[in-house]
């Protein structure tokens, strides 16, 4: 399972359709839907927010508005559209692993978006 910390503006194609599967397993997940992934390191974070349900369908709902924006047809029927006013607190080394971690991937499977976000820097 991959919940990426990261906005969903650097991921490609293939990373945003993985995170978008991969979020709706983590909400059946939390929803306790599945029997499988249940103690997934990367459902903590959902699971210790006050709200784990909001916080998981308003991660989706900004995947699914970078599904919109790239002319996508994610089904939004899957999700409750949240903007939540708070945010789960990621830490800058957090962010900087994954960023190293998706320019792997992207230096093998999508060059171009590699070369759009290899600069990325997080204040």
């Amino acid at each position: 399972m991959r919940l990426w910390s990261l906005t969903p503006k650097y991921l490609d194609t293939k990373g945003l359709l993985a995170v978008w599967r991969e979020g709706l397993l983590a909400k059946k997940v939390l929803e306790e839907r599945t029997k499988g992934y249940k103690n997934h390191p990367q459902l903590i974070r959902f699971k210790n927010f006050e709200e784990p349900l909001a916080a998981i369908n308003s991660y989706l709902y900004y995947i699914f508005l970078e599904s919109q924006y790239r002319g996508y047809s994610f089904d939004k029927s899957k999700i409750k559209l949240i903007e939540l006013r708070n945010i789960i607190t990621v830490t800058k080394g957090q962010l900087t692993y994954e960023l190293g971690h998706l320019l792997k991937k992207l230096r093998i499977r999508d060059s171009e978006k590699f070369n759009e976000i290899k600069k990325a820097e997080f204040n």
